[in-house]
């Protein structure tokens, strides 16, 4: 079937197998989807961080291409499985955990996903609200900011195409992510003619270099902002390729789909991190805000456009990718049913974050962490389980219910899974005094302070640990077979 004859269908694909008969399109057709979701200017504030740790301009540079690059990989990896199997990533999981003791990294999944949406959309929601109150002055506040009736209506606004394009399904979303990629590309490259201008490349050279710990810090804090986060989203879209399509292009054009636009961005933060310290400082603060303040009018207008839409189709990809991790839970709903669920719910988080919230930067960044403990463990079992599932010929019915020829509980994976956000969560550290009573309580009060707690290296040692634990379990002692 063609996409063409898919596009303006509501999709019936909920957790079941992608029929053959459904199935087109080639690897590289994955590559807008991820492109568009990840061009976003917010990216450069990604460089900002890394460079914040302590390294050089070049040394920043480095680790975030290099983070982003072996992280992404591995959202690549894991998308094969859903190529050979039809099946989303969380429920291809059920294979390695068991239906019912899957619910516990789909859960996480889950929360994972709806946290980032909920940033994606609050951001659409404000910038959108910038843009009104700069055309038609009369929104604005006597400060000059978006009045609340802007505010709000620029939510609803977000809100009702973000749901649009979730309920529609893959078929729309792949149409509608080649369009964004190609515009917000080009966007993104005019803005750069307004952007370098204000890096100060005299100083780049200035800055002294970090230790060798300090740059695996910044490679691990890399992997957590942007591939830990998609690791179980890969196969989502990517179960739509036909049975056969080689696994090297699935990998490739993934990895490369959010890798590249989010690396040029990084070299950009990191390269105004040094240059221009002033702009640094209120887009810690205010990132998009600040980005865009530096355009002329002209280009300003359009280029909050590119900004909001590709916001919205990253909340689009979301909604669509949370409903499917309910149907995975068991949730008794159809797709459309969780989709729309899911819509409310990260309306109402966006909400709190547009309209409630004055300072939610510490609070994400720390749940960001702890969440990537969990999943990026979850990834390196799942990983090392695609070996076995190979051998089983990827029989998809390891996926359905104890009564209908699956396993209900594999305990290999769950010890592992168990094992390894031990270990993860007490190594790492954060800012949030409430996520605070779950995490570091393996370091001593000196080592809370090193670069492998503030850095989140304890994320790597949790993925090392999963994954090693699990190939020891399935693989050496044959166990849980």
């Amino acid at each position: 079937m063609s996409s063409q004859n898919t596009t303006t269908k509501i999709e019936t694909n909920g957790v079941n197998p992608v029929p053959d008969s459904e199935r087109y399109g080639r690897p590289v057709d994955l590559f807008p989807i991820w492109f568009s979701w990840n061009i976003s200017i917010f990216g450069i504030t990604c460089g900002i961080y890394v460079f914040g740790l302590g390294l050089s301009v070049w040394q920043a540079m480095a680790a975030g291409v290099i983070g982003y690059f072996l992280s992404c990989s591995l959202v690549g990896i894991l998308a094969v499985g859903g190529v050979r199997t039809g099946l989303p990533t969380l429920v291809q999981s059920r294979f390695c955990f068991g239906y019912h003791a899957n619910k516990i990294p789909t859960f996480f999944g889950y929360v994972a996903n709806m946290g980032w949406k909920v940033t994606m959309l609050s951001m659409a929601s404000t910038t959108l609200a910038d843009l009104v109150s700069k055309l038609v002055p009369a929104m604005q506040t006597a400060s000059g900011t978006p009045s609340t009736a802007c505010l709000f209506g620029s939510f609803v606004a977000v809100i009702f195409f973000t749901m649009i394009g979730a309920v529609y399904g893959h078929g729309v979303i792949l149409r509608v992510e080649k369009l964004i990629a190609w515009v917000t590309g080009l966007f993104t490259l005019v803005y750069l003619f307004f952007f370098i201008p204000q890096i100060d490349f005299s100083t780049l050279n200035d800055v002294p270099s970090g230790s060798f710990g300090t740059f695996l810090g910044g490679i691990v804090l890399a992997m957590t902002m942007v591939g830990l986060g998609f690791l179980n989203y890969g196969g989502d879209y990517a179960r739509y390729l036909p049975r056969k399509t080689p696994a090297g292009g699935v990998i490739f054009w993934t990895t490369v789909g959010i890798a590249l636009p989010v690396s040029v961005l990084l070299i950009l933060g990191v390269m105004l991190s040094a240059g221009n310290p002033e702009l640094l400082e209120k887009a810690s603060h205010e990132p998009l805000a600040a980005l865009t303040g530096i355009l002329p009018f002209w280009f300003y207008v359009p280029f909050s456009v590119v900004i909001i839409i590709s916001l919205v189709s990253a909340g689009m990809t979301g909604v669509y990718s949370s409903g499917l991790a309910l149907l995975a839970m068991g949730v008794p709903m159809t797709r459309l049913g969780t989709t729309l669920l899911n819509a409310v719910m990260i309306a109402l988080g966006s909400f709190y974050l547009t309209f409630v919230s004055d300072s939610f930067l510490s609070t994400f960044t720390s749940f960001l962490a702890a969440i990537s403990v969990i999943m990026g463990s979850w990834g390196a079992i799942e990983m090392v389980d695609l070996v076995r599932q190979k051998r089983l010929g990827w029989d998809v019915k390891m996926a359905l219910p104890p009564s209908e020829g699956g396993r209900g509980c594999r305990w290999t994976a769950v010890v592992s899974l168990f094992i390894a956000s031990v270990v993860g969560l007490g190594t790492i550290t954060s800012s949030d005094p409430y996520i605070g009573y779950v995490t570091s309580f393996l370091l001593s009060d000196e080592a809370k302070t090193s670069v492998f707690a503030t850095a989140n290296i304890g994320v790597v040692a949790a993925m090392l640990t999963g994954g090693l634990l699990y190939a020891f379990f399935t693989f050496v002692l044959r166990s849980d077979k």
